[in-house]
């Protein structure tokens, strides 16, 4: 690989040919004679060619500097074309921003955000891709994904969102079959609705006020894999569910969901921005991160926060 200084040797060289002489070459760059020809004389040098034929009258391209000018003109421009394109989306949001989110922290935050950004840069516009199915950021060119609960990969560049808690609820009409239940392990006889694509979901630990801990293997009477149909389904009267307090919490303040067992803890995750490799991120994803965290600010405001 050439040094860095080669490639900008290529500026006095196409000065030149573009001039027609080293004279006019230096007055266009600021600089002087003298600087010109010997930064075209190394760039000969470190080519092993001849590049330009000098006579007292003018300065031409030999028929090798002239294909070389042509490489070099195309290297200059897409230079210049970058940094252009870079100061633009430095400074303000613009262009497609792609997102990935999950099926229930998407629909429930991510995509009024979505609606805020939207309105805020109106030079934006925005891919939401709802899923959960974990995306490989770079094959699928997604600008930030939004991940809920617990990162596997800590090689990921992430910034932290919020958190959330886990809250075990079943539907109004379900409520007779919970009536005086105190200890965990009562739940083991009920019917459940799992979320599918959860990892170790028929087995719940749970910790009371005195961080005592009881672990339960539940039965499923219903899989989902999707945490919204889940939801749903629970509300319907179809048993007991783990599920997100960003999720549930609208429904068991209007007294359409019950909170089971309030005295015990479950898990609480975290909600995390995660970005694809990269040294500098766009101004259009900075700004999206910015309204994501206002919103569940917002959110937790009315929540409270997640316990430890």
């Amino acid at each position: 690989m050439r040094a860095p200084r080669t490639l900008s040797r290529l500026v006095y060289y196409a000065a030149v040919v573009e001039s027609g002489s080293f004279t006019a070459a230096a007055r266009q760059l600021g600089v002087t004679k003298a600087v010109v020809s010997e930064q075209v004389a190394r760039l000969e040098q470190e080519a092993g060619a001849t590049l330009l034929s000098r006579t007292t009258r003018r300065v031409v391209p030999t028929d090798a500097g002239r294909a070389f000018h042509a490489h070099c003109a195309a290297i200059l421009r897409q230079c210049e074309d970058a940094f252009e394109e870079l100061e633009q989306t430095a400074s303000s949001p613009q262009g497609l921003l792609r997102i990935a989110a999950p099926n229930d922290y998407g629909a429930a935050v991510v995509a009024p955000a979505v609606a805020a950004f939207a309105r805020r840069y109106p030079d934006c516009s925005v891919a939401l891709s709802i899923g959960d199915r974990t995306l490989d950021l770079v094959a699928e060119q997604i600008d930030l994904a939004v991940r809920v609960g617990w990162l596997q990969d800590s090689s990921l560049q992430t910034r932290t969102i919020g958190t959330f808690r886990e809250l075990l609820v079943c539907g109004a009409g379900f409520a007779a079959a919970i009536a005086g239940l105190q200890d965990p392990g009562a739940l083991e006889a009920l019917p459940w609705v799992a979320h599918a694509t959860h990892r170790d979901t028929l087995q719940r630990s749970f910790l009371g006020a005195d961080d005592a801990r009881r672990d339960i293997r539940i039965r499923s009477a219903i899989m989902i894999d999707a945490a919204p149909a889940v939801h749903q389904a629970v509300a319907a009267g179809a048993g007991l569910a783990v599920l997100p307090d960003f999720l549930v919490a609208a429904d068991i303040a209007s007294g359409r969901l019950v909170h089971v067992l309030p005295g015990w803890r479950l898990r609480t995750g975290g909600i995390h921005a995660v970005f694809p490799p990269a040294r500098y991120r766009p101004a259009k994803v900075r700004a999206f991160v910015e309204v994501l965290l206002e919103v569940e600010k917002r959110r937790q405001a009315v929540a409270g926060p997640a316990p430890a």
